[in-house]
């Protein structure tokens, strides 16, 4: 993936973000801290870290998108993370939490790539997950009711073989 195509991601994400009013969902500060801490993120001064890269090129963890992605009524959070140091040359890792029904923030999943969210759906209708990076096929995410299990790879919507 280019450094060009990076604030494209970025943008895309934000569509994803949008609620009825067409307005972009937020949490609240105590449920966005919530969210952070629940994908073993540290507070930093004001900026959110996951991980330990010293360099320039580093990009705080930000909570790209917030809805409810499994028909539960409670939202779940897409949190980004950019460092070439600490997610090699994809340069951006995820993670996906969760609120419970008691209120916590809990870790769906997590990993190094740029997460999009798909159509298509696996158990409790959670939807499946793109793990977007360099190259052209790209693996692809079901649930299988205790995780996310990798199920096919795709490019552009069609089967491939990485």
């Amino acid at each position: 993936m280019s450094r060009a195509s990076i604030p494209l991601v970025s943008a895309i994400a934000l569509l994803f973000a949008v609620t009825a009013s067409g307005q972009p969902a937020r949490l609240a500060p105590a449920d966005q801290a919530a969210a952070f801490a629940a994908a073993g993120f540290k507070l930093q001064g004001k900026r959110w870290r996951g991980c330990d890269d010293p360099t320039a090129g580093y990009q705080p963890g930000a909570i790209e998108a917030v809805r409810d992605l499994n028909g539960d009524g409670r939202p779940e959070a897409i949190i980004s993370e950019g460092s070439s140091y600490c997610y090699g040359h994809t340069g951006f890792g995820y993670s996906l939490v969760s609120q419970q029904a008691d209120g916590r923030w809990k870790l769906v999943t997590q990993g190094t790539g740029i997460l999009g969210v798909l159509d298509t759906r696996g158990a409790g209708g959670w939807p499946d997950l793109e793990i977007g990076g360099p190259g052209f096929c790209f693996p692809v995410y079901r649930w299988d009711g205790r995780k996310y299990a990798q199920h096919r790879h795709q490019y552009e919507g069609k089967r491939c073989k990485p």
